[in-house]
């Protein structure tokens, strides 16, 4: 066993050591595939996903190639270990990777044209945090006007840190 020095790079993350902390990011990877999906040269949106369009099956749509939307769909799934802000948008543009339709990849364009704007954020893991458990959770058993599925959530917190976290329909 060898020592190589500081952590950098770990699984395709990076891991910036501080004095109070740990920084883990996927700037690199954003921009690999901002350019892999070329996106480089797009506006960039505030928000991922837009508040006042539900994303709907859209069975009367036009279809979209399912082999790029699924790469697109991957590549987005693999960030989200970095960026829980893009959580629930990637999750719910993955229901649609069987037969996507253009609304959908209007979607996904969204979530570049965001990252794009947003490619410096990761996650902050206080050294000195308290070492106590809590957990949050959430239901929503009215069932949601678009499919009638009811939606349950829980992330649990170690000290500051967020540990894991689900959402489920």
């Amino acid at each position: 066993m060898s020592s190589m020095g500081e952590l950098t790079f770990f699984l395709g993350l990076q891991v910036q050591q501080k004095k109070d902390g740990i920084f883990i990011s996927q700037d690199k990877y954003v921009v690999e595939i901002l350019k892999k999906f070329e996106f480089t040269k797009v506006k960039t949106a505030s928000t991922p996903m837009e508040t006042q369009m539900p994303l709907l099956k859209d069975e009367d749509g036009e279809e979209v190639d399912f082999h790029m939307y699924r790469s697109i769909i991957g590549s987005l799934m693999y960030l989200t270990s970095s960026r829980p802000d893009i959580m629930f948008v990637v999750c719910a543009c993955t229901r649609y990777q069987v037969n996507p339709k253009v609304s959908h990849l209007y979607v996904v364009k969204r979530i570049f044209r965001y990252l794009k704007g947003q490619q410096k954020l990761g996650l902050w893991y206080l050294k000195d945090s308290p070492f106590d458990l809590v957990a949050y959770t959430n239901s929503d058993y009215v069932e949601e006007s678009l499919d009638m599925k009811s939606t349950t959530g829980a992330c649990q917190f170690l000290g500051y840190r967020l540990i894991p976290w689900q959402c489920k329909k």
